[in-house]
């Protein structure tokens, strides 16, 4: 018998000291980068997300680990389309720069599979 079961993944994602580092004008474009990943996960195709949690409001500063600054839950139909979904880390543009998203946030994908607990 196959199991062809989405995985549940929760992407968590942190913001890192070169964010807090840079000048506002680079913010809004690391800003921008963020918005263009996240929307890449959003349109992938085999991604199907459930919700988001943001701390952005209860914690501060940079977050290189647990508690991550902000989670991202989806089913994801395969391994090869979580490694695309952080891969967007390694190839979204910051602005006119050279930098990538990556170097001012990172992603940790938690993956697992829906607990479903049998009613007696």
């Amino acid at each position: 018998m196959s199991d062809n079961k989405p995985l549940r993944v929760l992407f968590c994602m942190g913001i890192n000291q070169n964010f807090m580092d840079a000048a506002r004008p680079e913010q809004l474009d690391v800003w921008a980068a963020f918005g263009e990943m996240w929307n890449g996960i959003h349109d992938m195709d085999g991604v199907q997300v459930i919700g988001n949690m943001d701390d952005d409001q209860s914690m501060v500063g940079p977050s290189s680990g647990y508690p991550w600054t902000t989670y991202l839950l989806a089913d994801v139909a395969d391994y090869a389309t979580v490694v695309a979904c952080c891969n967007l880390f390694r190839t979204t543009a910051v602005g006119e720069t050279p930098y990538k998203l990556w170097r001012y946030a990172q992603v940790e994908a938690r993956i697992g599979r829906e607990l479903i607990v049998q009613r007696a």
